[in-house]
C-alpha cells in the first residue's frame, strides 16, 4: 500500500507591519477596519494540513516549542493548509493582555517539560487577524475585506486561539472603547490593500492611548544608596538614516524591583567600552553597552532637537532587534 505523500512546502511569509499614526485617518471612514491592538508576540502560523502547527516570531524564529498549547490548532483545520497571521497573549485576572506575564514564554529554547509547566502555569491565547495563503491559494494580493472573510470562514474558536471582529467605520468609536476596556489601542486597516510581507505600510495603522518609542539602549547611569550597583537610568536612542545611534534621552522611572535586577543583569554582560551613541550624551558617570537591547519607553512630548520629555520604561523588548525598529 502505497504511503500518503507529504504536504507540500507552505510559502515563507514576513509579517506585515503597521506605521504609528493618530486620528483621523485620510479617506472615507468606510475605507477603515478597527482592530483591537493587541500586547503580545506577533507570529505567523503554517499550517499544512497534516494536523501540525509551526510558529513563528516576526524575526523568522520558529518559537513552536515555546507554547505546546497552541500546537492543537493544526488540528482545527485538518486537510487545510493555511498561512496565518496572529499574536500571541497572555491574559490578567480582568482577561486583558499583559505582556510581562508573556515574558517568560517567550524564550526560544528550553525542555518540554519546562514549556509544558510554563503552558500550565502562564497559558497564552492566540489571537488571529489575518490569512496570507489558505489551501494552496497565495492571498496576499487580495485585499483585507476578503481575506478576513476566508479567515472567518475557517471559525477558528479554541480553548487557546480565537478570530475577534473588526469593525468597519468606526474607528473612533473603536478607539474609544479600547480605552475604556484599559487596552493599548487600535490597529486601522484599509479594507482595498493588499497583504505587504515584510512592509511597514501605510494601509495599517497603529494607534495608542499612551504614546511610545520603541528605543535602543547604549548606556546607563548606576543607581545610588539602595540601588547601588543597579541601573539608576537608562540611556536611549535610535537609529539615523546613516544608521547612528541619535541619543533620545535619559530614562530613570518605570520599573519594578524585578526588572531593575534582570536589566541589571543585562547590561552587565553588554559592557563596552566606547561611547555608541552619535555624540556623547552629557550625562555625568555614564556606562555604556552593546546597542543591542530595545526597550518601550513612554513619553509626554519631544522637544525641537528631539529629545523624549518626561519618559518612561514601559517594557523591554526581547521580541525585536535594534533593526526591528520603525
Amino acid at each position: 500500500m502505497a504511503r500518503p505523500s507529504p504536504p507540500a512546502p507552505l510559502p515563507r511569509i514576513a509579517p506585515m507591519l503597521a506605521t504609528a499614526g493618530r486620528l483621523p485617518v485620510p479617506g472615507p471612514a468606510e475605507r477603515w477596519a478597527a482592530e483591537t491592538k493587541y500586547d503580545g508576540q506577533r507570529s505567523v502560523v503554517y499550517l499544512p494540513g497534516d494536523g501540525s502547527a509551526e510558529l513563528r516570531a516576526r524575526s523568522g524564529a520558529d518559537i513552536t516549542r515555546a507554547y505546546p498549547e497552541l500546537s492543537a490548532l493544526g488540528g482545527a483545520v485538518a486537510g487545510v493548509a493555511a498561512v496565518l497571521d496572529g499574536e500571541i497573549v497572555a491574559l490578567d485576572a480582568r482577561g486583558r493582555p499583559d505582556f510581562e506575564r508573556l515574558q517568560p514564554r517567550m524564550a526560544l529554547s528550553g525542555s518540554p517539560a519546562k514549556a509544558a509547566r510554563l503552558a500550565r502555569d502562564v497559558p497564552v491565547r492566540l489571537i488571529l487577524f489575518d490569512a496570507m495563503f489558505l489551501d494552496g491559494r497565495d492571498l496576499t494580493r487580495l485585499p483585507y475585506a476578503e481575506r478576513r472573510r476566508l479567515l472567518e470562514g475557517l471559525d477558528l474558536r479554541g480553548s487557546h486561539w480565537s478570530t475577534p471582529a473588526a469593525v468597519v467605520g468606526h474607528a473612533e468609536r473603536a478607539l474609544d472603547a479600547t480605552r475604556e476596556q484599559g487596552l493599548e489601542g487600535v490597529v486601522l486597516k484599509r479594507t482595498d490593500s493588499a497583504y505587504e510581507p515584510g512592509v511597514r505600510s501605510r494601509a495599517w495603522i497603529k494607534i495608542r492611548h499612551v504614546r511610545t518609542v520603541d528605543a535602543i539602549v547604549g548606556g546607563w547611569v548606576p543607581g545610588k544608596g539602595r540601588l547601588t550597583g543597579l541601573p539608576g537610568a537608562l540611556l536611549v536612542g535610535q537609529r539615523q538614516d546613516g544608521g547612528a545611534l541619535r541619543y533620545l534621552g535619559s530614562v530613570g522611572t518605570g520599573w519594578s524591583e524585578r526588572e531593575r535586577a534582570a536589566l541589571a543583569d543585562l547590561l552587565r554582560i553588554s559592557a563596552i567600552e566606547r561611547c555608541p551613541f552619535e555624540t556623547v550624551p552629557p550625562v555625568a558617570g555614564a556606562r555604556w553597552v552593546l546597542p543591542r537591547l530595545v526597550g518601550e519607553i513612554g513619553y509626554a512630548t519631544r522637544t525641537r532637537a528631539g529629545l523624549l520629555r518626561h519618559p518612561s520604561w514601559h517594557r523591554l523588548r526581547p521580541d525585536l532587534a535594534p533593526e526591528d525598529i520603525d
